[in-house]
């Protein structure tokens, strides 16, 4: 019998099952003093960019206005610009750490659109691979990842530095600074062939768990 370890999902089910969860996952996030322990890897003038502490991939962020807003046309035009600025920001850090072979670029609104955060919006922005929908997601409804959420943190942080002092656009400068780039994949990933051939809507943004906020 084979055995897959998560530890780090008991301080989520200790927390769901003992009902104190906070009000505001992203306000609550906002109030700790500890970042890092936050995973907010940056903040900016108006949002923020923080990790999913349940990723569908390596590499899955989310950008969050500072404001608790739960609709875009509560924001304000600089909060917008600024959300545009930070996405265009993290696709080029996404790109030049993980190689990805595609981005997935989201939001959801309201409940029934499948937000599990439903009262302050944030921006999905998650890199693709082909094949990186296995049997474990098909069959059992399970992602594996082999990176932990501290070398997300770190990893994501160097590169966005970098991207501040190199241009935002300028991913051949941050490559040149950052080594080389390790490719994320899950285990068992079948072949681009095996992919070409199931028609299914597996590259879609996944759907939300109500047992799992990966919003």
């Amino acid at each position: 019998m084979d055995y897959l370890w998560t530890p780090w999902r008991y301080a989520y089910m200790e927390q769901v099952t003992s009902g104190k969860q906070p009000d505001c996952v992203f306000c609550h996030a906002l109030a700790m003093e500890d970042d890092r322990a936050a995973y907010i890897v940056l903040r900016g003038v108006r949002c923020f960019l923080i990790l999913n502490r349940y990723p569908y991939t390596s590499g899955h962020v989310m950008i969050v206005p500072y404001a608790h807003v739960a609709e875009l046309n509560l924001c304000d035009a600089e909060t917008l610009a600024e959300i545009m600025r930070l996405t265009q920001r993290m696709e080029t850090a996404l790109r030049v750490t993980y190689k990805p072979d595609g981005m997935n670029l989201g939001m959801n609104l309201g409940r029934a659109a499948g937000a599990g955060v439903t009262g302050h919006l944030h921006l999905h922005v998650l890199p693709r691979w082909v094949g990186d929908t296995n049997f474990m997601t098909v069959t059992a409804e399970t992602r594996v990842h082999p990176e932990e959420l501290s070398v997300t943190y770190d990893r994501l942080q160097k590169a966005l530095a970098l991207s501040a002092s190199t241009g935002l656009g300028d991913a051949a400068a941050i490559a040149a600074t950052s080594g080389p780039a390790r490719t994320i994949l899950l285990p068992n990933a079948v072949s681009p062939n095996e992919v070409s051939q199931n028609k299914g809507s597996s590259n879609d943004l996944p759907s939300k768990s109500p047992k799992e906020d990966r919003s």
